[in-house]
């Protein structure tokens, strides 16, 4: 597949367009928090064959945009089920940070997606991984070769879990999980530049008990 990545709005977060090169059908992965990521895709010569709306959790800066989105793009949405009970916090999420003017409308939702389904666009077949921790439902879309995690993992970093609804137990559990893909994949962060698994597993700091328990430290 081909990926443009898109990074917008204040918290400078990773948006990306998925698509496949045999029929140039689309998926957008997350939102921002503002009307920047529609501007920008409606500006392009010719505006993307947008499917698909895919959102890797429901932070502000990953779903927040989403009124404004499928107001461009009025296709089917897709949310990890275990996330709902944090999307349904949007309208109040802004406070949780002292800046209520952040805080959000819903969107819709048209279909939750869970551990192990598989979306199509085009002739692209988008796998999910469910890697809570971060947030209740966070996950991951991938096929063979690329990987988009969210804010589960970034080039020399993982995702916090310091927020109300983390889980770092979890989180634990959901490092060790993707860490358990070919490493050759391509890692496209929700922050920051593009990795791999491999590069990850050998220099990320935060994944040297990974590296232990597989006798690599």
């Amino acid at each position: 597949m081909n990926i443009g990545c898109f990074t917008v709005a204040m918290f400078q977060v990773n948006t990306y367009l998925v698509r496949d090169p045999e029929t140039g059908a689309c998926a957008i992965i997350d939102t921002g928090e503002s009307d920047e990521l529609p501007r920008r895709l409606l500006a392009l010569d010719p505006v993307p064959d947008v499917q698909a709306i895919l959102l890797t959790h429901a932070h502000i800066d990953h779903a927040g945009g989403l009124v404004e989105l499928q107001k461009a793009f009025d296709v089917p949405t897709w949310l990890p089920a275990l996330e709902r009970p944090l999307f349904d916090t949007l309208p109040q999420q802004g406070n949780w940070f002292g800046m209520p003017a952040m805080n959000r409308p819903c969107g819709r939702i048209d279909h939750e997606i869970h551990d192990g389904d598989e979306i199509e666009v085009g002739n692209l077949k988008l796998r999910f991984l469910s890697t809570p921790g971060h947030t209740p439902g966070q996950g991951c879309y991938y096929d063979d070769h690329d990987i988009v995690v969210g804010d589960l993992l970034f080039a020399g970093s993982v995702g916090r879990t310091d927020f109300p609804m983390c889980d770092p137990a979890a989180m634990t559990k959901s490092l060790r999980r993707v860490m358990e893909l070919p490493g050759h994949m391509r890692v496209h962060s929700g922050h920051g530049p593009t990795t791999t698994l491999a590069t990850e597993l050998a220099n990320n700091p935060f994944l040297g008990f990974i590296r232990q328990n597989r006798g690599l430290a």
